[in-house]
């Protein structure tokens, strides 16, 4: 068995593979186990954010909903194909900050948007 390298998060070494991911039970990270530009911004301590496709997001970039999203504490719904301009990504639950046509600031999950490539 190869031996697992320790979290860049929490440099835990319960770390597991699940897939092309590895994963820290202990904080939660995850990071690709491929050699790719992804992983290098990883191992340095920067964000890698993925959308539903798998492609990798950056700031500034334009992505589109790829489903009807319920707004919390509001009847308004975003509807399927809404095109969001200008993102920035966060560490957190909602790791895409932006502001929604009609709508205002609010935060997204990057599972539920695809980039948009021009």
């Amino acid at each position: 068995m190869s031996e697992m390298p320790p979290c860049p998060k929490c440099q835990s070494t319960y770390v597991y593979e699940d897939g092309a991911l590895l994963i820290c039970p202990e904080c939660a990270h995850e990071w690709p186990r491929t050699a790719d530009g992804a992983a290098e911004a990883a191992d340095e301590g920067g964000l890698v954010v993925r959308d539903a496709n798998g492609a990798v997001l950056q700031d500034g970039d334009t992505v589109t909903l790829i489903k009807d999203l319920k707004l919390k504490g509001s009847s308004d719904v975003i509807k399927v194909g809404t095109k969001v301009r200008n993102i920035r990504l966060v560490d957190s639950d909602h790791n895409i900050d932006c502001k929604v046509p009609g709508i205002g600031a609010m935060g997204l999950k990057s599972e539920f948007v695809k980039k948009v490539t021009d």
